[in-house]
């Protein structure tokens, strides 16, 4: 069974590392990642699991600060 569920990154239940990673993330900031993933061309023709969105806020931090143009070690210093 597939099933397809719309929900916003600051409504998703995140867990392990990533629920801390995601921590350090303002809701503008998160916002922005939303529209980032909707737009990478590689995920924009297939839809993206819960563990593939969660799996990016835990092995891609890098990345996702590249993304967004913030500075790695400054976010991971976020309380």
């Amino acid at each position: 069974m597939t099933m397809t569920i719309e929900k916003s990154l600051q409504d998703f239940e995140f867990w392990g590392d990533a629920a801390e990673n995601v921590k350090k993330l303002t809701p503008d900031e998160l916002n922005d990642l939303e529209e980032i993933l909707e737009e990478q061309s590689d995920w924009n023709e297939k839809l993206l699991s819960v563990t593939q969105i969660n799996d990016i806020l835990r092995f891609q931090m890098q990345d996702v600060c590249d993304w967004l143009g913030l500075n790695y070690d400054e976010v991971m210093a976020r309380e």
